[in-house]
């Protein structure tokens, strides 16, 4: 919720290495700790820090897409980011397996808090440009800069009606992997590494789906692909819950991510793209925070209904959401 306050009070390369620095010591401070034996309590303090470090990286790392390229290369810049972070979120947790199972978890989060020193070096090496501010632009309150971002999302139609349209959307899917994981196990018998399986071809969806965003709104527009991509994934998360072999559940949760990664994208570049610069912080944080809220209570609902009804009810009633969104 602050992080916006942060990213446009400050320089956003310094706050991301920031962020990386502390996260780094943070971590660090896991295997070191446990060569005096298992820590447990040191997980509940240093991982909601690094969480909300997190955070703040993550809400400049979108703002410095603006500072980065002009604004017609916005879309492709965010797909090359999206491409490499979900090759990443493929790759990071294998290594991860990997590097526990033959040296131990508290080895593993010590080569996570390495990966920390590398991003920051590599930031140091980026120059972003200066952020824009309007003429006539004045430092506001504290209360009314931390709620300037929301205000913009209101009044601005198209940001306003993205708001509330991709809120009711992650209400219906938030809960989706925990519904299609229940599915493979449950109702297909895969065994967890079926899971894993599955999971990751799949997310090969969200690579092509962030390489594939760019071009398509050079030739459809915002418009037609974002609603396109929303509807195709009514109809793939409809479909997982009646499909009964795996290779059909992957294919269509790999459709899914794809479009998911579109519309996400698109919506991104578009506030990235309208939004004054030195707003654009507040606005990346408002949306987010208002965004996510009614995840959580869509996933307990979402997966509380597939345990009762069964999986093909629900997800062809989240599905039919999708698509009325």
């Amino acid at each position: 919720m602050f992080g916006g306050v942060l990213v446009d009070r400050y320089d956003r390369r310094t706050l991301m290495i920031v962020a990386d620095l502390a996260r780094l010591v943070l971590y660090a401070l896991v295997p070191l700790a446990w060569l005096a034996g298992p820590q447990v309590w040191l997980l509940f303090v240093v991982l909601p820090i690094c969480e909300a470090a997190g955070m703040v990286f993550q809400v400049a790392a979108v703002t410095a897409v603006r500072n980065l390229v002009d604004r017609d290369r916005i879309t492709e810049a965010n797909g090359r980011l999206q491409a490499t972070y979900a090759a990443a979120a493929v790759l990071g947790p294998l290594l991860a397996g990997v590097v526990a199972a033959r040296f131990g978890p508290a080895t593993a989060i010590a080569v996570n808090a390495a990966s920390f020193a590398l991003s920051a070096a590599g930031l140091w090496l980026i120059r972003l440009r200066p952020v824009q501010v309007d003429e006539g632009v004045v430092r506001q309150r504290p209360l009314a800069e931390f709620l300037a971002g929301a205000r913009f999302l209101w009044r601005q139609p198209v940001l306003r009606a993205l708001t509330v349209l991709l809120s009711v959307f992650i209400f219906l899917t938030y809960g989706f992997v925990d519904v299609l994981i229940y599915h493979v196990t449950h109702d297909l018998g895969g065994s967890e590494g079926t899971v894993g399986t599955v999971l990751g071809l799949a997310a090969l969806g969200t690579v092509a789906g962030a390489l594939l965003v760019a071009p398509l709104r050079r030739r459809r527009g915002f418009g037609a692909t974002w609603i396109g991509a929303h509807a195709v994934c009514g109809f793939a998360v409809a479909g997982v819950g009646v499909a009964t072999s795996l290779p059909t559940v992957t294919a269509l949760t790999a459709v899914y991510l794809c479009c998911l990664s579109v519309g996400g994208i698109c919506s991104m570049s578009l506030r990235q793209e309208i939004t004054p610069d030195h707003l654009l912080g507040r606005v990346t944080s408002a949306f987010w925070s208002t965004h996510y809220a009614l995840g959580p209570a869509g996933a307990v609902v979402l997966t509380w209904a597939a345990a009762q009804v069964g999986v093909a009810a629900v997800t062809l009633a989240a599905g039919a959401g999708c698509l009325l969104v």
